[in-house]
């Protein structure tokens, strides 16, 4: 280390060419700056044409719209894009104030948008090291010189002193390899990742309000059912009870009747406490204590709309967890480079200047200025030689890690396919059952009311009665069963789809409506107008 201190006739004149030089070889060290980071190309996966259960005609407008169906634009994660608020397809004011109200309170969602202040704190200081670093020192430093040191002969004994300094300090890294770049890049991959799973977890807990929604409105179907069922059988264990005390009937069949209409009322409380367990889940998820937080009745109407199912080529784009899966191979190709640049030099700059005294009182005079700048202190350029083969492990480490993030992209997809290929076969399928369903409904409750009557005329016996009764109730509750799967697998299809759609009308998903074509503003994802839906993430942080 060389120190310059100035004088009467000091050299610290000579800081102007120092500075110069320093600032010149800095340039050159920029400008020769190579980064050892892989260029990053998104991994093949196999994109089907069009989904396989999707609607004949839906898949027939969607490749009649595309010349060219085998040839798909290179997909860009759309996670960040608003979605809308695709439950309005279900025009059910209800619903929309329930989803309001779990966007603005819903704890899991805070705890995300609290991720990403952390990723986009890291990324900042990840930055940070593309700047010089400086700081101030003040403060006396107690020394002892040699006698060697100055020249003297051993029985001098040295010179002992306190010297005060007041100076400022400044290093800087120079990026020679990329090492500072490919921190800053895996760093803003993390952060673009957990905006990705904000963006999941936003969509998730829409989908649960609406699935917890609809399948409460089911319950409240199953509690109507239930409540007919016990009046009905109410009215019939009168008539038993009548024809017994006429001598018409044993009490065989009055004690049959008072067993059917218990079982029916034991039933119907079974609903109600799966009611409120459901509608515990519904509070929960609107940040709310169960104690706070009421549903009132309000049993569940078949749900009609149907949702476009688009292009394979764009649930790439709109799955929030595939374009998390993505960035984290992002990540990874950059610590990869990260891993590269610790086998080549690194290039410390670093010196202080400021003033330095024997005393106090001079410390700030023109004549005690002084800078310091050499190897020990300044600027030193380091090679790695042997370190037992740690930078080879990480780097193996680092390459090893990409390949994992590889296959967990590419499986995510060929989930992400299959969820839309179920939730499509599911709603295809439900339109027969329920249709075939309510034919049985209708067969069930003829069959009842004609044994009610034979009975009354004593043609049959009571048990052909109970036996049409309880023939209309599994009928109607399977029917109330498959109106609340419908609703949950059109809410499942827009979970797996990666949210709602930007102007999608009730009239464009209506029964029959076709998928868009490719390119469309139907399958494009844009800003919905309400802060609720469209919050970033540091707005629901701040709730």
């Amino acid at each position: 280390m060389k120190r310059f201190e100035s004088g009467p006739h000091s050299r610290f004149d000579t800081l102007g060419g120092w500075g110069r030089a320093a600032i010149s070889g800095l340039l050159v060290a920029l400008l020769a700056a190579c980064s050892v980071e892989p260029t990053y190309k998104r991994p093949d996966v196999d994109t089907p044409v069009a989904f396989k259960e999707a609607p004949a005609a839906a898949s027939a407008t969607s490749a009649a719209s595309a010349p060219d169906v085998g040839t798909w634009k290179q997909a860009q994660p759309a996670d960040d894009a608003h979605r809308g608020e695709w439950w309005t397809i279900f025009g059910d004011p209800q619903l929309n104030a329930l989803e309001e109200q779990a966007a603005a309170a819903n704890q899991d969602l805070k705890a995300a948008a609290a991720r990403v202040q952390q990723a986009r704190a890291v990324t900042r200081a990840a930055k940070s090291d593309w700047f010089p670093k400086l700081d101030a020192g003040f403060g006396p430093t107690r020394e002892r010189a040699s006698a060697a040191s100055q020249f003297q002969p051993d029985s001098a004994g040295g010179t002992t002193g306190t010297i005060w300094r007041a100076q400022v300090g400044a290093s800087y890294e120079a990026d020679l390899f990329g090492r500072v770049g490919s921190n800053v890049n895996a760093s803003r991959a993390d952060e673009q990742q957990s905006e990705a799973l904000f963006r999941s977890v936003q969509l998730s807990l829409q989908a649960d309000v609406a699935q917890n929604y609809f399948q409460l409105r089911e319950l409240d179907k199953d509690q109507e059912l239930y409540r007919r069922t016990v009046a009905l059988r109410e009215d019939t264990l009168k008539l038993v009870e009548r024809r017994f005390k006429e001598g018409d009937i044993g009490e065989l069949d009055v004690s049959r009747s008072r067993n059917e209409l218990a079982s029916a009322r034991a039933d119907a409380v079974g609903v109600a406490r799966q009611r409120a367990a459901s509608e515990h889940s519904l509070a929960i998820l609107l940040g709310k204590p169960p104690a706070d937080f009421s549903f009132a009745e309000a049993p569940l109407a078949p749900v009609t709309v149907r949702v476009p199912a688009g292009l394979p080529s764009a649930l790439l784009e709109r799955r929030p967890d595939i374009s998390a899966a993505e960035r984290a191979m992002q990540a990874a190709n950059a610590r990869v480079g990260l891993a590269k640049s610790a086998f080549f030099p690194k290039l410390d700059i670093t010196g202080a200047a400021g003033f330095e005294s024997a005393t106090l009182g001079d410390l700030f005079m023109w004549s005690s200025r002084a800078f310091i700048l050499g190897p020990l202190a300044g600027t030193a350029l380091t090679l790695p030689l042997f370190d037992g083969g740690r930078r080879k492990a990480n780097l193996a480490q680092a390459r090893s890690k990409y390949d994992e993030d590889v296959a967990q992209y590419r499986q995510q997809v060929l989930v992400a396919f299959r969820e839309v290929e179920d939730n499509l076969a599911d709603l295809r399928l439900l339109d027969d059952q329920m249709r075939e369903q309510n034919d049985a409904v209708q067969a069930s409750q003829r069959a009842a009311h004609l044994s009610r009557t034979q009975y009354t005329e004593g043609a049959v016996s009571y048990l052909d009665v109970i036996d049409g009764e309880r023939q209309v109730l599994i009928s109607q509750l399977q029917a109330s069963h498959l109106s609340g799967t419908q609703a949950v697998a059109t809410v499942n299809l827009i979970r797996a789809l990666g949210g709602g759609w930007g102007q999608v009308s009730a009239q464009d998903t209506a029964v029959g409506a076709v998928a868009p074509a490719a390119g469309s503003d139907a399958a494009s994802p844009v800003a919905s107008p309400s802060a609720s839906v469209s919050a970033l993430p540091e707005q629901v942080a701040k709730r």
